[in-house]
């Protein structure tokens, strides 16, 4: 029996959330190969959507394990290669830490973040059932978080959730869905200086710039 590839596909479009998961493969720094998808259309193609029913990037497979959701791309692919030191060991308290706040980005973040720039927000006398409860809720726990913390976000080790939460941090700046607050932005500053940050950037951007000139 042939055993699983162990080589890591990459589903994308780099004006997509894969920006994250194509950042955390640089971090990870193993060779990836990397398979472009258009809205509308190969994102929605048959041969896509059996991997991601959702019809959406990012996703990878590797070792016959399909994964989806950039905060399950960047938990599984630190898991995956532990040598690239991008998360606490299970037996590390740490571990705690980490899997907390990189739930809560994919979680009260990802939906407070997108309620409060649709206008969709829940009316104050019904926010208790919203799991964010309010958008300053979040914003408050985000910025504890970051100004109690650093230089990364579990202290002096960076890792994965850096990666997927600052993301979401750098561009609710960027696009001004999060307030312009200082430890915010003197995080952002350190993050994107990252080398890995920076040649993930690079690449995007350049697919980008492809795509405009056909």
């Amino acid at each position: 029996m042939s055993q699983p590839s162990d080589e890591i596909v990459f589903y994308t479009n780099p004006q997509s959330r894969g920006r994250i998961a194509r950042w955390m493969l640089e971090e990870v720094g193993r060779p990836y190969r990397t398979v472009v998808l258009d809205y509308g259309t190969t994102m929605k193609a048959p041969e896509y959507l059996a991997i991601n029913p959702m019809g959406k990037v990012p996703a990878i497979t590797h070792r016959g394990v399909t994964v989806t959701e950039g905060a399950a791309v960047c938990t599984y692919l630190a898991d995956a290669f532990p040598e690239a030191g991008l998360a606490p060991a299970l037996d590390d308290p740490a571990r705690g830490t980490y899997l907390r706040w990189m739930f809560f980005g994919a979680g009260p973040v990802e939906a407070a973040v997108t309620a409060k720039a649709m206008n969709l927000l829940a009316p104050a006398d019904r926010a208790a059932m919203a799991g964010y409860g309010t958008f300053e809720n979040v914003v408050d726990a985000l910025e504890t978080l970051v100004a109690n913390t650093g230089p990364w976000l579990l202290g002096d080790r960076f890792s994965a959730l850096d990666v997927y939460l600052g993301s979401q941090i750098g561009w609710g700046l960027m696009f001004k869905t999060l307030p312009e607050r200082d430890a915010f932005k003197a995080y952002v500053e350190r993050l994107f200086q990252r080398p890995a940050a920076i040649r993930a950037r690079e690449i995007d951007d350049a697919l980008i710039a492809a795509a405009a000139n056909t």
